[in-house]
């Protein structure tokens, strides 16, 4: 009803509007009169508009959907911040699971090289053995006797493996073997020193000079005063 009203109202206007101008334009006493009426039918045109129950209902309904959207963007964001929130401790745990795989590679890596290392080492080691002569490994042997059962020094031990009176071997098995046993010598010469000092009763100065002494045991004189020095 209010829309037909605000419709011809509108109408009216308009028309009054057009007929006073005209009466301005002839000035025959009427336009003051039109303008009149062209300023109550607007003033109905607006109130027709403002009581139109289907511009209130647009109103509202564009009021509910803003108030719609609003709750809607306040959900999705609430929504939306627990799962950034998830995600960052997912990615947190992914790295620290990249890391802990990355260091157990790098462990399993060092551990096949030094195995691949240690094997190599024995390969070599094998193939050594096996390019000794038997003889230089049976001089080895006997100078491994002679430095724990007699506590000979080293070069005691050369003379007595090359000497034909000894163990005759060639030169370089005995040489073979004197660069390869492993003895402390000190505590040889010490030994030795010992045996003097009890058997013979000799003086400190004599046993030195017997321990060193080319006719003697042959030790070296660090070995000797390492002996003399800690003679009880």
């Amino acid at each position: 009803m209010w829309a037909v009203i605000g419709l011809f109202s509108f109408v009216g206007f308009i028309i009054y509007l057009v007929l006073g101008l005209i009466s301005v334009a002839k000035k025959n006493g009427f336009a003051k009169k039109r303008f009149l009426t062209c300023l109550v039918l607007f003033i109905i045109v607006v109130v027709a508009v403002s009581a139109d129950p289907s511009t209130q209902t647009e109103t509202a309904e564009s009021d509910e959907t803003s108030t719609e959207v609003v709750e809607t963007n306040v959900t999705t964001a609430s929504s939306n911040a627990p799962t950034e929130e998830a995600e960052e401790p997912d990615e947190q745990e992914k790295a620290a699971q990249e890391a802990e795989a990355n260091a157990a590679e790098d462990t399993a890596k060092k551990e096949a090289e030094a195995k691949a290392t240690e094997e190599a080492a024995k390969k070599e080691a094998a193939a050594k053995e096996e390019s000794i002569p038997r003889e230089h490994k049976a001089a080895l042997i006997k100078a491994e006797s002679y430095a724990e059962t007699m506590n000979m020094s080293k070069a005691g031990i050369y003379d007595q493996l090359t000497s034909e009176y000894g163990e005759n071997f060639p030169e370089e098995a005995a040489r073979y073997a004197i660069d390869n046993i492993v003895f402390d010598w000190k505590e040889n010469a010490l030994k030795k020193a010992q045996t003097y000092a009890e058997t013979m009763s000799m003086s400190n100065s004599a046993i030195y000079d017997q321990l060193i002494s080319e006719y003697g045991e042959k030790f070296t004189e660090e070995e000797a005063q390492y002996a003399i020095d800690n003679l009880e």
